[in-house]
């Protein structure tokens, strides 16, 4: 019994670890653009059941509640909170933000398709709307050589004026990508999420549109990080990791008491 004990309080501590990993990553990325905080799901492991409840406790009687024992506990999975993050007025016409649900397509290296909620793009030398990284803006923008006065509305309508004219041409529209799940993207680094099974396929639309958001140019969308929320649960996960540590300090003298008493 001692040693299951220690095993379940060593399930805790692993837990309780990747509990903090998790926020720690989220105090990490605070400032980061588009960011969406994770929230670490605990579950439990396997019970096992040495009298079920139901069972016969003599030749008349059964037992009203069973003995189950759990072994442990540990991480589920990771749910990213997509709560939208404040918006921030930057002045540059190519800084874009979702007001809203939806992603920016982008074509990352290898012609995978990303999504991010991070809109710091520019042009490219060929005129193309990029990202900082280089990745093209999908569906693909470009913007004519000496454009001026770029403007993007609401619903992604990009237009521009164009030497020799005197009013504004449309150039192309940026869409909005959502999902049927979007909890189910996988995060693969530099602010991009891919597409995945569980989320089912992308679907590609106008802003504003079927539950998509709407786009503000010349803003940016920060990260949904509380600050002071994730410090209350640091050091509640820091609490419980010291609990789990004392319980296999506590097992470990209940052993050595048997052995050398007993």
């Amino acid at each position: 019994m001692g040693n299951a004990a220690m095993h379940i309080a060593r399930t805790g501590l692993d837990a309780q670890d990747m509990r903090m990993r998790v926020i720690s990553n989220n105090l990490a990325n605070v400032n980061t653009t588009g960011y969406k905080r994770d929230r670490a799901a605990f579950e439990t492991l396997a019970y096992q059941t040495v009298t079920a409840a139901g069972a016969a406790s003599t030749s008349e009687t059964k037992y009203a509640t069973g003995l189950n024992l759990g072994t442990g506990v540990r991480i589920q999975g990771t749910a990213r909170i997509d709560t939208q993050g404040s918006l921030a007025t930057t002045g540059n016409s190519l800084d874009l933000a979702l007001d809203g649900d939806g992603y920016f397509q982008v074509t990352l290296p290898g012609g995978q398709l990303g999504y991010t909620r991070a809109g710091n793009f520019s042009r490219s030398a060929e005129g193309l709307l990029v990202t900082s990284e280089g990745y093209q803006v999908q569906p693909g923008i470009t913007v004519p050589e000496g454009a001026t006065s770029i403007t993007i509305g609401n619903d992604g309508t990009v237009s521009a004026t164009i030497a020799n004219q005197t009013e504004p041409s449309q150039i192309g529209q940026i869409q909005v990508a959502i999902f049927p799940n979007a909890a189910g993207l996988q995060a693969k680094g530099d602010n991009y999420l891919i597409e995945t099974a569980a989320s089912g396929a992308v679907n590609l639309g106008i802003a504003g549109q079927d539950g998509r958001g709407n786009i503000r140019q010349g803003m940016l969308e920060g990260s949904n990080v509380n600050v002071v929320e994730e410090l209350v649960d640091m050091i509640e996960t820091q609490r419980a990791y010291e609990v789990n540590s004392k319980m296999i300090t506590a097992t470990d003298e209940m052993l050595k008491y048997v052995n050398q008493n007993i």
